[in-house]
């Protein structure tokens, strides 16, 4: 499996992002030293990565939240049950990590 996390320069859910993501591939039997991080740094690589906003979670080049918005440097947000969040939820992450290893 490969796990990458995308990101734009200064994301403020970055760290996070990588501490989630860590954290959720750790739950599913997987070592989190695989996650690979890529910082996207212009509209041209945004649009080769499929990138829809930082951060984005990969696994096997997949997005695991996909997006039908155009690529794009900007921020994203996800759906919680809280409302909408710079960060998934940790069970709707490892839920999409779930798929993603069962396909």
């Amino acid at each position: 499996m490969d796990f990458k996390l995308l990101t734009i320069q200064d994301c403020p859910h970055g760290s996070a992002a990588r501490e989630l993501f860590s954290r959720a591939v750790e739950l599913e039997g997987q070592d989190p030293v695989l996650i690979a991080a890529r910082e996207i740094g212009s509209d041209e690589e945004a649009k080769a990565f499929g990138f829809h906003g930082s951060p984005t979670f990969l696994v096997d080049g997949k997005d695991l939240f996909p997006s039908t918005s155009e690529p794009a440097m900007t921020c994203r947000v996800y759906g919680t049950a809280g409302g909408l969040s710079g960060l998934p939820s940790l069970e709707s992450l490892r839920q999409a990590i779930q798929a993603r290893l069962a396909a």
